[in-house]
């Protein structure tokens, strides 16, 4: 045990910014277990570590660097694009139908897209992190107790240590379904059936989580620290485990004698969801943040503002070069910036045309457009997006979007007064370009990048390590539209519309009259668009084998001279012939791989691989 300990500490005194007090400790190969659990610094140290080890928290980024050129603390793998610095928390962004990946270095989450998953290889990989970090956190569970720590302490330190176990627990389920649960530290002299468990059955992974939340929410407390869980942030993950789950239970399929699949009563999960939602809502404090005037820089500042109203539960960022040997920083919204842009690359992930679409118009009539009309004529920006939803610009950047004092422009085309077509980047007329400024490696994209995110007040443009920007785990919108979800579920449609109604005032769009399931999935897409649900709620639902399987589209524009319109076409198969996504039914589970199944015999592999 006690090298588990010397590697905790390594990794804390070279990745975490801890109080000086525990550089000035014994030597490392002095520190022993009881030095480790009798000293309060170290404890909380060995605490907060667990936290930045839980690299899921941050969009379901799948591993964690401290350095340049530095190994993973826990995979030792060197692919530093993997990160939270980097590309791992767009790769959820690219798998769902909000969009693709823009640099060369995200392609092969299309692969995975394209249904090129097989029993070698999934995306997101979430197992060998997640029991590291789990042992850690039994260990952890089982000595603090009997520590030096005061007890009310210490009751609230093992709380948050069961959170966190319950945290990875549930990013485990949602990709794998059943798994071993090992609430206990196992010694390597301990029984082969202890050592090489066999997984637990979907539902008893969803019922522990569900339990531990309801066990853990007092002892967690009500005081807000945003960046440490709270009583709310328990019963958030209640509420969005419990959807999950009963989601699963009403539209999945129980096969392997349970181990995918889950046979109880879906409305007692969705009860314990709209229960723990409920809660939150009438008594957590918090409001969605609305500051008048203009509706998309109030949506905007949503995820720009630390700690404001609607913020449960945070990973928060400081502006120090992480991979220089700085604090907690991530790289989501360097990477994701237009042009002007220090790599002259940015659109981290390029939102479809589909995507844009979902965003309503401020009356409430639908966002589609017409795709003959819109070929037909010129537009200007203010007669294409003029009236849509205010989320719409929060969410997406696209042609003529201001940003630090100049604009986005994505024409890739220029029409002389004499019908001349300008279509070479070096072509120009009267000094105007026939190319905008926002081509990068795959051309224009679909002439859409995400705004969300994004502080165009602050300079982070030198390198993808250094931003501040805080990212929410948990916030009110998606507290309401899990309560909105289970209400209907449940048949209490009346709720469900009071929720949905609170989401689109806030929005400055039409209200509605009466709701259904259809409006509320719309309403969680347009919401929390690019916020990494959007690829397990079509999986919850059973619907992604539909909803991606298909083609998506962009647009291009091409500026007339004359008139300062576009001519705009559609760009039809934007994710190209051979990468056309495509969702197949073992898809719902993450192939446990063979290399699992093969260290761990009792491991029984999901169906179709």
């Amino acid at each position: 045990m006690k090298y588990k300990i010397y590697l905790l500490l390594i990794i804390i005194l070279t990745v975490t910014s801890c109080r000086k007090s525990i550089l000035d400790k014994k030597p490392l190969d002095l520190i022993t277990d009881e030095t480790v659990w009798n000293d309060p610094n170290l404890i909380d140290a060995f605490l907060t570590m667990q936290y930045s080890l839980s690299t899921v928290m941050v969009n379901e980024t799948p591993d964690y660097y401290s350095s340049w050129g530095s190994l993973s603390p826990i995979s030792g793998s060197s692919d530093l694009y993997g990160c939270e610095h980097v590309y791992g928390p767009l790769i959820i962004n690219n798998m769902a139908d909000e969009g693709k990946g823009g640099w060369d270095i995200t392609g092969w989450a299309s692969t995975y897209k394209a249904g090129r998953m097989d029993i070698n290889s999934n995306p997101l990989p979430w197992w060998e992190s997640a029991y590291y970090i789990i042992r850690n956190l039994n260990m952890f569970i089982n000595r603090v107790p009997n520590s030096p720590l005061d007890k009310n302490v210490a009751l609230g330190k093992v709380a948050e240590a069961r959170f966190l176990r319950a945290f990875n627990y549930f990013n485990l389920v949602k990709r794998y379904g059943g798994v071993p649960l090992i609430t206990n530290v196992l010694a390597i002299n301990d029984p082969k059936e202890k050592l090489y468990p066999p997984r637990n059955k979907e539902q008893e992974v969803y019922d522990f989580i569900i339990s531990e939340c309801t066990a853990i929410a007092n002892d967690l407390g009500t005081t807000k620290n945003y960046a440490r869980p709270c009583k709310w942030a328990a019963l958030h993950l209640k509420s969005r485990a419990a959807l999950y789950a009963g989601s699963i239970a009403k539209y999945g399929t129980v096969k392997l004698n349970g181990l995918v699949g889950i046979a109880a009563s879906p409305n007692n999960y969705f009860q314990a969801s709209y229960d723990a939602a409920k809660e939150i809502i009438d008594n957590g404090g918090y409001a969605l943040l609305d500051g008048g005037g203009d509706k998309a820089l109030n949506f905007r500042n949503i995820f720009i503002t630390k700690n404001n109203s609607e913020v449960i539960f945070a990973k928060h960022h400081n502006y120090i070069d992480a991979l220089a040997g700085g604090g907690a920083t991530w790289g989501y919204d360097f990477i994701q910036r237009p042009k002007p842009h220090a790599w002259n690359i940015g659109m981290g992930n390029v939102p479809y045309l589909e995507m844009a679409e979902a965003f309503e118009y401020k009356d409430g009539t639908t966002g589609t457009l017409d795709r003959n009309a819109l070929e037909s004529k010129l537009w200007s920006m203010n007669e294409l997006w003029g009236n849509k939803d205010p989320r719409f610009f929060a969410t997406l950047w696209t042609m003529e979007t201001p940003w630090r004092g100049g604009m986005v422009d994505f024409h890739s085309g220029l029409l002389t007064p004499d019908g001349t077509l300008l279509g070479n980047q070096n072509q120009s007329y009267q000094g105007v370009s026939a190319w905008g400024n926002q081509w990068f490696w795959i051309g224009f994209g679909t002439g859409f990048g995400v705004m969300k995110y994004l502080d165009e007040k602050v300079d982070i443009g030198t390198t993808f390590s250094n931003s501040g920007t805080d990212y929410q785990i948990f916030r009110l919108g998606e507290t309401l539209l899990n309560y909105a979800e289970a209400a209907m579920e449940l048949g209490k449609p009346g709720d469900a519309l009071v929720a949905i109604n609170k989401l689109r005032i806030r929005a400055g769009i039409a209200t509605l009259g009466s709701v259904s399931m259809q409006q509320i999935r719309h309403e969680r897409r347009v919401e929390l668009a690019f916020e990494g649900h959007r690829y397990w709620d079509l999986r919850r639902w059973r619907t992604a084998s539909t909803e991606l399987t298909r083609t998506f589209s962009g647009l291009k524009y091409v500026l007339d001279y004359s008139t300062r319109k576009y001519n705009i076409s559609v760009i039809k198969g934007f994710d190209g012939a051979g990468d056309i996504p495509t969702f197949t039914e073992r898809m719902y589970y993450f192939p446990i791989s063979l290399s699992r199944t093969t260290q761990n015999p009792s491991l029984i592999e999901n169906p179709g691989y």
